[in-house]
């Protein structure tokens, strides 16, 4: 089976993950994706498929040359919630360039969305514009699925111990949670989740979150003179205390950046989210020293207590790790140009399970998957390059 038939059937799970949800995962309907893989992999004859307490879904396709590594593959089942995520309608498209149009009228143009016309000569899924794909990261499923069928039909292909992980809320920051490392047991990993096919990614943001909690004092308007403390003015105040170009929209490749994602407050109390990210460990550290003195000067100015700040890491540059054992990273260019694909190194500007997992002691860089516009009801991915990943996880499998 191609990779792009077990897209599809994938794709109808609607397995959206839940950031305001408590429990592991955090949405019971990501269960029935995690069920069905696990079934499907004891079709393939891996014994050990299951699915754990936790909603992970973990396999071992035994080695054929015991002089080979145990390698990883992880990809999550979960898509983000953002967009609507059921009921998902394909359209497959015969690209010859120029702009797209969906089934709801929406127009994809290669100016809009660079990478499209890259695309062009190839056959690409769609949706009808009112749903995102699911591509990210079922894509990536899909893709390890294809990759361990080749390996069981043909014994000949020489590999080592090879194991499989699918996770659950990966879109929500928590995929790598729960993720049993010692039990999973290889030597090395790498998540396939995102990017163009091509793409090798082991250098990632360090992140933070920074939450204000601003507490004004609420008067009568009529005689708040001297004794109001509005909080939504105090936030307006402290937003512009941070550095005006280095916001997202503002910035790109390795420039790092302050986002304020959430704003929500009355006259007495406010509270503000924003995103700390940087992929040097030395900016970052000052980045976040900026955050405390901004709430300091707050408080200077309206008094102790006024502001309130919690500053909680996230994740770090999983380069840190990597730098150590580049010969992973080799290994994949090597199975790239093993496909007729040259490899691409770009830094990711945002995260991956593969940083919390190589900084919990197993070294998981990033391949794509050959999707575009992630997120998205526009979300879209090349059958030929959902082809061209299975056949470079065959070759990163076996090679010696």
């Amino acid at each position: 089976m191609r990779a792009c038939e077990r897209l599809l059937r994938y794709i109808a799970y609607d397995t959206a993950s839940d950031a305001s949800s408590q429990t592991c995962p955090s949405t019971q309907k990501q269960l029935a994706l995690a069920q069905a893989l696990a079934g499907e992999l004891l079709d393939l004859g891996l014994d050990d498929a299951h699915v754990d307490e936790y909603g992970y879904v973990y396999a071992t396709l035994p080695a054929n040359r015991k002089d080979l590594p145990v390698i990883g593959l992880i990809a999550h089942m979960d898509t983000v919630d953002v967009v609507p995520s059921a009921n998902v309608q394909p359209a497959f498209i015969a690209y010859a360039g120029g702009p797209v149009t969906l089934k709801n009228g929406d127009v994809l143009t290669p100016e809009r969305y660079p990478g499209l016309e890259a695309r062009a000569g190839k056959t690409l899924i769609v949706t009808d514009g009112n749903t995102l794909l699911g591509a990210d990261d079922k894509a990536g499923v899909a893709e390890i699925m294809t990759a361990l069928e080749a390996l069981v039909s043909d014994p000949s292909l020489p590999h080592g111990t090879v194991k499989v992980a699918f996770t659950p809320d990966e879109e929500i920051g928590r995929g790598a949670d729960k993720f049993d490392v010692e039990g999973f047991g290889a030597d090395f990993a790498y998540t396939v989740d995102g990017g163009d096919v091509g793409s090798i990614e082991f250098e990632n943001f360090n992140a933070a979150s920074a939450v204000y909690t601003i507490h004004g004092v609420s008067v009568h308007p009529g005689s708040a003179k001297g004794r109001m403390v509005n909080a939504n003015s105090v936030a307006c105040e402290l937003n512009a205390l941070f550095p005006r170009d280095e916001v997202p929209e503002r910035t790109e490749g390795y420039e790092g950046f302050f986002h304020l994602c959430d704003l929500r407050g009355s006259v007495e109390t406010c509270v503000m989210h924003y995103i700390i990210r940087d992929h040097d460990r030395e900016r970052f550290e000052a980045r976040k020293r900026l955050c405390a003195a901004i709430a300091a000067r707050v408080n200077e100015r309206y008094g102790e207590g006024t502001m309130e700040l919690k500053l909680v890491d996230s994740y770090y540059n999983m380069r840190e790790v990597i730098e150590a054992h580049m010969d992973i990273i080799r290994r994949a260019e090597n199975a790239y140009r093993a496909v007729g694909v040259t490899p691409v190194h770009e830094p990711i500007r945002g995260g991956t399970d593969g940083s919390r997992l190589s900084f919990m002691g197993l070294p998981c860089p990033n391949l794509g998957t050959g999707g575009l516009n992630f997120h998205s009801r526009h979300e879209l991915i090349a059958i030929e390059d959902m082809d061209a990943m299975s056949a470079m996880l065959v070759r990163l499998l076996t090679a010696a």
